[in-house]
């Protein structure tokens, strides 16, 4: 089939691999200059199989209440006139039971190991480079309570074949060397051997130039304007190209990987789908000593902040603010990162060259993307992917091949 794919992040990408794998005509449209250039830029980096519950869990209520009124929370609601935002927030506490947590972290650590596979094996077969390393993921906690009530989380885990280690403060710095010199009171963590990390932009450039060589087209510099529907079915799609004028595109299917801006895009359709921007920093600093620089991607879990060695450079990213479809840098939110990153590797980093950055992660309420074909029948989603984008790209991809190739469900999805 002729497919176009909206959008040219990571999940946009590896749809377009991936379904041109599978023999279809491929064309992928992006607004940007190239691809992976918005959300997919400068996420955290890692690949965190293991870190599968979502942030809608019965702990979150209470502490979204105790951030309230902290411009520096880990999850911070701005409450706007966008009944959205709070149709979505509402769905949020729904997804908070512990039932309903139980089963989204169940579905997501499924897609998650299969899609760890895909990538095992799209690696193995090109040899795509991106600064990987397969060296783990490390939590670390400096709060007794939050250590213990995650302890349970990980020997769930565990308990499905994927090891969870529970660590001691000392054998986290075995694991880690570079946190003998942190400036904090580690009380322990929990280490996943099979998680690893690697840089998300340079893996999404490196698969697209892959995927023209097999005949795959890009066109960038393209605004997708609207949809048009007829009957049950999508006929056209309304462009502004890349010359700045009108143009309508046609084709058999169309796949909406955009995002934040999906529900936006199809909303109009019909189609009220629960993605909602989650607003994410990123601070990328320089290393200056690589060995007081970590090499295993940590997961600072009191601060809800990820450290990711991407070569010479060390990626820290973190946080939630949902403020709508604002990408203003927020210098307190900024600041949060900077500061922590010099507790924990205070001779390590040139502080005084932070870059950062921010971006809208798509957020479902329970965290479960959405990888469907809409009641529209040639109309199929890739979206909602939220803080796991990067994690769950390569798995989404292949199974949204299948659902184009006519599958139905997978064992995720029970």
């Amino acid at each position: 089939m002729r497919i176009l794919v909206l959008g040219a992040g990571v999940v946009g990408v590896t749809s377009a691999w991936y379904l041109a794998q599978a023999g279809h005509q491929v064309t992928v449209l992006d607004r940007q200059a190239a691809a992976g250039m918005e959300t997919s830029f400068a996420n955290g980096g890692q690949i965190s199989v293991g870190h599968c519950e979502p942030w809608a869990n019965p702990q979150a209520p209470r502490q979204v209440l105790q951030w309230l009124g902290r411009e520096d929370a880990p999850l911070l609601f701005r409450l706007r006139a966008d009944p959205q935002q709070w149709l979505w927030g509402l769905r949020f506490l729904h997804e908070c039971l512990p039932t309903r947590t139980a089963r989204n972290t169940v579905r997501i650590l499924r897609l998650a190991l299969y899609s760890r596979e895909c990538l095992l094996a799209l690696r193995q077969e090109t040899g795509i480079e991106y600064d990987q390393l397969r060296a783990g993921i490390l939590e670390i906690y400096d709060d007794a309570k939050d250590y213990a009530a995650a302890r349970a989380s990980a020997e769930r885990v565990s308990a499905t074949g994927y090891p969870r280690e529970l660590k001691t403060a000392e054998q986290c710095v075995a694991v880690e060397p570079a946190l003998a010199g942190a400036r904090i009171g580690l009380v322990g963590g929990i280490y996943t051997p099979g998680d690893e990390s690697g840089d998300a932009h340079r893996f999404t450039q490196r698969l697209a130039e892959l995927a023209s060589a097999r005949g795959v087209c890009f066109r960038y510099g393209v605004v997708v304007e609207s949809l048009v529907r007829e009957d049950a079915s999508i006929r056209s799609l309304r462009i502004v190209n890349e010359a700045g004028r009108k143009e309508v595109l046609c084709a058999e299917a169309y796949v909406v990987a955009l995002g934040s801006y999906s529900p936006l895009l199809v909303r109009p359709l019909g189609l009220p789908i629960a993605v909602y921007p989650t607003k994410g920093y990123s601070a990328t600093l320089p290393v200056t000593n690589s060995a007081s620089a970590p090499r295993v991607s940590l997961t600072d879990m009191s601060h809800k902040i990820v450290f990711s060695r991407l070569g010479e450079r060390l990626r820290v990213a973190g946080t939630a603010e949902l403020t709508g479809y604002d990408l203003t840098l927020n210098e307190v939110r900024c600041a949060a990162l900077g500061r922590r990153a010099r507790e924990l590797f205070p001779e390590a980093l040139a502080h005084d060259q932070v870059e950062y950055w921010t971006g809208l992660r798509p957020a479902t309420p329970s965290n479960v993307p959405y990888i469907e074909r809409t009641a529209i029948g040639n109309l199929y989603l890739n979206t909602g992917h939220g803080t796991l984008g990067w994690t769950l790209a390569c798995g989404s991809a292949q199974r949204l091949a299948e659902i184009v190739g006519g599958a139905r469900g997978s064992a995720w999805e029970a």
